[in-house]
Protein backbone atom coordinates (compact mmCIF):
# COMPACT_ATOMS: atom_id res chain seq x y z
CA UNK A 1 0.00 0.00 0.00
CA UNK A 2 2.66 2.67 1.19
CA UNK A 3 4.45 1.93 -2.22
CA UNK A 4 1.54 2.09 -4.21
CA UNK A 5 0.95 5.36 -2.66
CA UNK A 6 4.74 6.87 -3.25
CA UNK A 7 4.36 5.83 -6.98
CA UNK A 8 0.90 7.34 -7.06
CA UNK A 9 1.29 10.81 -5.31
CA UNK A 10 5.52 11.17 -5.29
CA UNK A 11 5.24 15.11 -4.66
CA UNK A 12 2.05 14.99 -1.96
CA UNK A 13 2.66 15.37 1.70
CA UNK A 14 0.89 13.21 4.17
CA UNK A 15 -0.87 14.61 7.12
CA UNK A 16 -1.64 12.28 9.90
CA UNK A 17 -4.03 13.50 13.08
CA UNK A 18 -2.63 12.09 15.92
CA UNK A 19 -3.90 12.86 19.68
CA UNK A 20 -1.87 13.84 22.85
CA UNK A 21 -3.26 11.05 24.38
CA UNK A 22 -0.97 9.02 23.25
CA UNK A 23 1.35 10.04 25.82
CA UNK A 24 -0.97 9.13 28.25
CA UNK A 25 -0.35 10.64 31.79
CA UNK A 26 1.65 13.83 32.17
CA UNK A 27 3.56 15.06 35.03
CA UNK A 28 2.06 18.20 36.70
CA UNK A 29 3.68 21.64 35.50
CA UNK A 30 5.35 19.48 32.59
CA UNK A 31 5.15 20.49 28.99
CA UNK A 32 5.65 16.78 27.27
CA UNK A 33 7.88 17.44 24.28
CA UNK A 34 7.88 14.89 21.23
CA UNK A 35 10.25 12.79 22.38
CA UNK A 36 8.93 11.98 25.44
CA UNK A 37 7.88 8.11 26.27
CA UNK A 38 4.16 7.05 24.35
CA UNK A 39 1.68 5.12 27.38
CA UNK A 40 -1.64 5.46 26.17
CA UNK A 41 -4.78 4.40 28.59
CA UNK A 42 -7.48 4.11 26.68
CA UNK A 43 -8.02 2.13 23.62
CA UNK A 44 -8.27 5.71 21.35
CA UNK A 45 -4.50 6.58 22.49
CA UNK A 46 -3.64 3.13 21.58
CA UNK A 47 -5.39 3.33 18.54
CA UNK A 48 -4.06 6.75 17.65
CA UNK A 49 -0.51 5.72 18.55
CA UNK A 50 -0.79 2.44 16.03
CA UNK A 51 -1.88 4.94 13.25
CA UNK A 52 1.50 6.99 14.64
CA UNK A 53 4.26 4.11 14.46
CA UNK A 54 2.50 2.95 10.94
CA UNK A 55 2.74 6.42 9.38
CA UNK A 56 6.59 7.24 10.70
CA UNK A 57 7.83 3.77 9.41
CA UNK A 58 6.42 3.96 6.04
CA UNK A 59 9.21 5.89 4.20
CA UNK A 60 6.35 8.38 2.95
CA UNK A 61 7.08 12.15 3.24
CA UNK A 62 4.58 12.22 6.21
CA UNK A 63 4.30 13.85 9.24
CA UNK A 64 1.97 12.99 12.36
CA UNK A 65 0.77 16.21 14.07
CA UNK A 66 -0.63 15.13 17.84
CA UNK A 67 -3.29 17.43 18.10
CA UNK A 68 -4.49 18.47 21.83
CA UNK A 69 -8.06 18.63 23.00
CA UNK A 70 -9.97 20.17 20.74
CA UNK A 71 -12.54 22.72 21.08
CA UNK A 72 -14.89 24.79 19.25
CA UNK A 73 -17.42 24.52 16.46
CA UNK A 74 -18.61 21.11 15.74
CA UNK A 75 -17.41 19.47 18.81
CA UNK A 76 -19.00 16.69 19.22
CA UNK A 77 -21.90 15.77 22.00
CA UNK A 78 -19.16 12.67 22.79
CA UNK A 79 -16.57 14.93 23.92
CA UNK A 80 -16.70 17.05 26.91
CA UNK A 81 -17.34 20.51 25.18
CA UNK A 82 -19.87 19.33 23.10
CA UNK A 83 -21.83 17.82 25.77
CA UNK A 84 -21.60 20.82 28.21
CA UNK A 85 -23.18 23.02 25.36
CA UNK A 86 -25.97 20.50 25.05
CA UNK A 87 -26.37 20.39 28.51
CA UNK A 88 -26.53 24.37 28.21
CA UNK A 89 -28.55 24.71 25.51
CA UNK A 90 -31.06 22.50 27.43
CA UNK A 91 -31.27 24.33 30.53
CA UNK A 92 -31.57 27.81 28.69
CA UNK A 93 -31.87 30.51 31.80
CA UNK A 94 -33.89 28.97 34.54
CA UNK A 95 -32.07 30.12 37.42
CA UNK A 96 -33.34 26.96 39.07
CA UNK A 97 -31.95 24.50 36.38
CA UNK A 98 -28.62 22.21 38.33
CA UNK A 99 -25.77 20.66 36.02
CA UNK A 100 -24.49 17.56 37.79
CA UNK A 101 -21.42 16.84 36.54
CA UNK A 102 -18.23 14.51 37.54
CA UNK A 103 -14.48 16.22 39.10
CA UNK A 104 -13.43 19.26 37.17
CA UNK A 105 -10.18 19.05 38.49
CA UNK A 106 -8.39 18.02 35.56
CA UNK A 107 -5.83 20.25 33.72
CA UNK A 108 -6.69 19.52 29.82
CA UNK A 109 -4.14 21.56 26.78
CA UNK A 110 -6.89 23.13 25.07
CA UNK A 111 -6.81 24.48 21.13
CA UNK A 112 -9.04 25.96 19.02
CA UNK A 113 -10.21 23.34 16.25
CA UNK A 114 -9.47 25.91 13.33
CA UNK A 115 -6.16 26.67 14.63
CA UNK A 116 -5.75 23.16 14.92
CA UNK A 117 -6.81 22.94 11.46
CA UNK A 118 -4.62 25.68 9.38
CA UNK A 119 -1.20 23.77 11.23
CA UNK A 120 -2.58 20.40 9.02
CA UNK A 121 -3.20 23.19 6.07
CA UNK A 122 0.48 24.58 6.90
CA UNK A 123 1.72 20.90 7.37
CA UNK A 124 0.93 19.95 4.11
CA UNK A 125 2.74 22.40 2.09
CA UNK A 126 5.48 23.64 3.79
CA UNK A 127 8.44 22.62 1.63
CA UNK A 128 11.43 20.35 2.50
CA UNK A 129 11.28 17.62 5.20
CA UNK A 130 9.85 18.11 8.31
CA UNK A 131 10.05 16.19 11.77
CA UNK A 132 7.70 12.88 12.00
CA UNK A 133 5.98 14.08 15.05
CA UNK A 134 4.64 17.14 16.04
CA UNK A 135 2.55 18.72 18.70
CA UNK A 136 -0.75 20.98 18.03
CA UNK A 137 -2.48 22.34 20.76
CA UNK A 138 -2.66 25.36 23.02
CA UNK A 139 0.82 25.24 24.51
CA UNK A 140 -0.91 25.69 28.23
CA UNK A 141 -2.59 23.52 30.33
CA UNK A 142 -6.55 24.59 31.98
CA UNK A 143 -8.32 23.35 34.43
CA UNK A 144 -11.14 21.98 32.60
CA UNK A 145 -13.55 23.75 35.60
CA UNK A 146 -12.63 26.87 33.54
CA UNK A 147 -13.75 25.44 29.83
CA UNK A 148 -17.31 24.57 31.81
CA UNK A 149 -17.47 28.12 33.50
CA UNK A 150 -16.56 30.07 30.49
CA UNK A 151 -18.74 27.88 28.03
CA UNK A 152 -21.53 28.25 30.95
CA UNK A 153 -20.92 32.16 31.15
CA UNK A 154 -21.37 32.71 27.43
CA UNK A 155 -24.62 30.41 27.30
CA UNK A 156 -26.00 32.71 29.68
CA UNK A 157 -26.68 29.89 32.03
CA UNK A 158 -28.39 31.69 35.02
CA UNK A 159 -28.53 28.46 37.53
CA UNK A 160 -26.27 25.69 39.31
CA UNK A 161 -22.91 23.50 38.45
CA UNK A 162 -22.38 20.93 41.07
CA UNK A 163 -19.36 18.56 40.51
CA UNK A 164 -20.29 15.33 42.68
CA UNK A 165 -16.00 14.17 42.58
CA UNK A 166 -17.06 11.10 40.22
CA UNK A 167 -15.91 11.71 37.00
CA UNK A 168 -13.78 9.08 34.23
CA UNK A 169 -11.36 7.43 35.19
CA UNK A 170 -9.84 8.73 32.47
CA UNK A 171 -9.71 11.88 33.98
CA UNK A 172 -8.29 10.50 37.13
CA UNK A 173 -5.25 8.89 35.77
CA UNK A 174 -4.63 11.69 33.36
CA UNK A 175 -4.66 14.46 35.80
CA UNK A 176 -2.43 17.03 33.89
CA UNK A 177 -1.79 17.04 30.10
CA UNK A 178 -0.09 19.84 28.54
CA UNK A 179 1.88 19.75 25.17
CA UNK A 180 5.28 21.57 24.46
CA UNK A 181 4.48 23.14 20.79
CA UNK A 182 8.21 24.49 20.39
CA UNK A 183 8.89 22.14 17.28
CA UNK A 184 5.78 23.21 15.30
CA UNK A 185 6.86 26.89 15.80
CA UNK A 186 9.66 25.89 14.83
CA UNK A 187 8.95 23.79 11.63
CA UNK A 188 5.90 25.63 10.47
CA UNK A 189 5.62 28.63 11.73
CA UNK A 190 2.70 28.16 13.46
CA UNK A 191 1.21 29.27 17.09
CA UNK A 192 -2.51 28.84 18.57
CA UNK A 193 -4.12 32.29 17.44
CA UNK A 194 -7.18 31.83 18.98
CA UNK A 195 -8.42 31.95 22.88
CA UNK A 196 -10.27 29.46 24.69
CA UNK A 197 -12.76 32.24 24.86
CA UNK A 198 -13.10 32.64 20.93
CA UNK A 199 -13.17 28.70 20.91
CA UNK A 200 -16.64 28.54 23.55
CA UNK A 201 -17.89 31.94 21.80
CA UNK A 202 -17.59 29.87 18.35
CA UNK A 203 -19.07 26.40 20.17
CA UNK A 204 -21.92 28.65 21.40
CA UNK A 205 -22.58 30.02 18.35
CA UNK A 206 -22.65 26.77 16.36
CA UNK A 207 -25.11 24.97 19.01
CA UNK A 208 -27.49 27.71 18.82
CA UNK A 209 -27.24 28.89 15.81
CA UNK A 210 -27.36 32.48 18.35
CA UNK A 211 -24.57 34.93 19.17
CA UNK A 212 -22.64 34.96 23.13
CA UNK A 213 -24.69 36.75 25.82
CA UNK A 214 -22.53 39.88 26.63
CA UNK A 215 -19.84 39.38 29.23
CA UNK A 216 -21.50 39.57 33.16
CA UNK A 217 -24.69 38.54 32.21
CA UNK A 218 -26.01 34.98 33.44
CA UNK A 219 -23.12 34.35 35.77
CA UNK A 220 -23.22 30.55 37.04
CA UNK A 221 -23.01 29.22 40.53
CA UNK A 222 -20.36 26.40 40.93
Amino acid sequence: LCAALREAAPSARLVHLGSAAEYGPGVRDTAVTESAATSPLTPYGATKLAGTVTVTTSGLDAVVLRVGNPVGPGAPSTGLPGRIAGLLREAGTDPDAVIRLGDLSAYRDFVDVRDAARAAAVAATTPGPLPRVLNIGGGKAVPVRDLVCGLARVAGFRGRIEENGGGSARSGEVSWQCSDITAAGEALGWRPELTLDDSLAALWTATTGSGPTPRGEGEPTP
